[in-house]
């Protein structure tokens, strides 16, 4: 794959609607703006990277850690993961959200599944998450294919059923971090104490994928809140 074939995480967010289609009343545009303006001011372009072309498989993995950072980042991410951990139906949506925590805590091979679960049930942002996953991996026939998925597969209907407030995922120190180091170049990681909720998940066992963590109905209650912030993070 040449590099130029390599959309911009912003062609790429356009065209699939990502983000926008599954959580229909979220704005993405505005969320691509805060990864500037929350996360920094822009980069200069004066370090080292900057003088020589980014390797369509780095390009591909820094657009992946920007979309994760996104959708962990959406008003509506913590209702979605409750429904994948409670309801008796599968959920695709809470699965995105799944398959983004587990990136975060760089399980790769469990994201994937997530991601193909959720693709599975139609969503194109997993679909769309599944083409970057392929691409950081320079598996970039299967990119290709997730990528024409993501434009394939049709945008659900608004659901126009009113929703309580949102509450966040994740606390407004850490999703400012995660996107800061979207900003910087620099890999998102979770802070240790959430990551070690990730890690106490249960598994089952998968013969392509391993073990694979399952989110259980306590998860988004495990998960650090505003007003118990891990420490070393800034409230």
């Amino acid at each position: 794959m040449r590099t130029n074939d390599h959309a911009s995480i912003s062609d790429l967010l356009n065209q699939a609607e990502v983000l926008a289609d599954t959580y229909t009343d979220y704005d993405t545009e505005a969320a691509r703006q805060r990864v500037d303006t929350k996360a920094g001011s822009p980069d200069t372009g004066d370090g080292p990277d900057a003088r020589r072309p980014v390797a369509a498989h780095e390009q591909a993995a820094r657009d992946l850690d920007l979309a994760v950072a996104l959708i962990v980042d959406t008003p509506q991410a913590a209702a979605a993961l409750e429904r994948l951990a409670d309801d008796d139906r599968p959920d695709p949506e809470g699965a995105v959200v799944f398959a983004a925590l587990l990136h975060l805590a760089r399980d790769h091979d469990a994201a994937q599944f997530w991601w193909q679960f959720a693709a599975g049930g139609g969503n194109r942002t997993a679909a769309f998450c599944l083409s970057l996953a392929h691409g950081r991996r320079a598996e970039f026939s299967d990119a290709r294919h997730w990528r024409a998925e993501a434009r394939r597969l049709d945008t659900a209907p608004a659901d126009t059923t009113p929703t309580p407030p949102a509450r966040p995922l994740l606390p407004e120190s850490i999703r400012h971090q995660l996107l800061t180091q979207c900003r910087s170049g620099t890999r998102p990681t979770l802070p240790a104490r959430l990551e070690a909720v990730i890690n106490r998940l249960p598994v089952d066992p998968d013969l392509d994928y391993g073990t694979i963590p399952r989110p259980v109905p306590t998860l988004t209650h495990d998960l650090p809140h505003d007003h118990q912030a891990p420490p070393g993070t800034r409230p």
